[in-house]
């Protein structure tokens, strides 16, 4: 029961405690230890009626306990002149709220990029340090220091705890924005609440910048790889698109992304998220349109200078018939610790009756997984494989 209401609540209870307090460590303190007192009374007690209210209310008299106690912090002091609520009375409403302001606080130009990102995750997503240096590829030493470093030059800084003012929101958005889709690249792995959480701070975003292409752009490419979820994993193993089970596509999601990616267009949204909404809107598609793929990503490439984007627009050449100019691409690419490239080439060198050369890739692929149901889609492939390696021997 604690742990659900953790992965509903913990970001609307964190960004309310930091918009109260102003401190990030003492907000998260604050809520760590709410939550430990509320898996002690509501074993006792049952579920109050309002679990999020209830838990910021606990946390902010504990914060101004803290406060109280410690004088070093008469900085402070404003915050003792706030009457304690009564935590079973206080309703919901009470609380704006905050994300937003966080979200924004999160990606300040202050912050470095990689801050930005492992600062919102381990806020508003809630992630583990650990989980996060796994996102990024870096030794948790590393990202607990980053996260240290990017408190300390919010609080150093001064960084206000807000949306900006309307002239400053266009040049704030990328970062934002990427940010969101992190998020719900991590929830589309396996964490649905966060891929939840990532959707509806889109919406948020999309009626605060209602004018911003790439905002509903973005949307739409999160409803569009959402509403295929459902779909994505049979018997604890990853589906590939092409066999997934339609039937369990959420329609309504789709037709949303799909109104959301045409208010992008109509707003003339060529960014990146209006194009891989695009590509994401014909993936839905009863037949796919893979030249138009393969097109798309081009232009994608070529906007961004991503080599997994060119990694895609390798699988979509495949699909297309062109599988030597498909792995003359893959392996162009610097992505060696990436396991979607090796497992990309393994396919590619299946196709092309290269056995023993998909075998090693697969296997490499293995090495570098995280999830479980990748690295039991991996090891079907090696198997099937193996058993189509020795049905080629029998015939022999």
């Amino acid at each position: 029961m604690l742990e659900e209401v953790f992965r509903d609540e913990w970001g609307r209870v964190l960004a309310s405690l930091i918009g109260f307090l102003g401190d990030f460590d003492l907000a998260e303190e604050a809520a760590q230890e709410a939550f430990a007192i509320a898996a002690e009374r509501w074993r006792r007690d049952g579920l109050p009626a309002s679990p999020g209210a209830w838990l910021v209310t606990t946390a902010r008299n504990r914060a101004i306990d803290r406060i109280r106690r410690d004088r070093t912090l008469a900085a402070k002091t404003r915050l003792l002149d706030v009457q304690e609520a009564a935590e079973d009375t206080l309703l919901q409403t009470a609380f704006p709220d905050e994300r937003l302001e966080l979200l924004f606080t999160c990606c300040h130009p202050a912050l470095a990029t990689d801050a930005q990102v492992a600062l919102t995750l381990r806020t508003l997503g809630g992630l583990r340090t650990e989980e996060i240096a796994r996102a990024f590829l870096v030794p948790e030493a590393t990202l607990a220091k980053r996260l240290v470093r990017a408190k300390h030059k919010i609080r150093a800084a001064g960084i206000p705890f807000r949306v900006p003012p309307d002239h400053l929101l266009p040049d704030r958005l990328l970062a934002v924005l990427a940010v969101v889709y992190l998020i719900f690249n991590e929830g589309y792995s396996g964490r649905n609440e966060l891929a939840a959480e990532a959707i509806r701070l889109g919406g948020a975003l999309a009626e605060l910048m209602p004018d911003e292409g790439e905002v509903h752009a973005l949307l739409a490419l999160m409803l569009l790889h959402d509403a295929r979820r459902p779909a994505r994993f049979r018997d604890g193993a990853m589906v590939l698109l092409a066999d997934q089970d339609r039937a369990l596509w959420n329609l309504d999601q789709i037709a949303r992304g799909r109104t959301s990616l045409a208010r992008a267009q109509a707003l003339d949204g060529r960014g990146p998220y209006a194009l891989q909404a695009a590509i994401a809107a014909l993936h839905t598609e009863d037949t796919r349109d893979w030249p138009r793929i393969a097109e798309i990503y081009g232009q994608l490439a070529a906007l961004t200078g991503s080599p997994v984007v060119e990694l895609n627009r390798a699988v979509a050449l495949a699909e297309s018939g062109r599988l030597d100019a498909a792995l003359t691409l893959v392996e162009s690419l610097e992505l060696d610790g990436y396991h979607y490239l090796h497992s990309t080439r393994a396919e590619l060198l299946r196709r092309l009756d290269r056995t023993e050369d998909a075998r090693a890739a697969y296997a490499r692929a293995l090495a570098l997984v995280h999830a479980e149901p990748e690295r039991r889609f991996l090891q079907r492939r090696l198997a099937e494989l193996a058993r189509s390696e020795t049905e080629e021997g029998r015939e022999r």
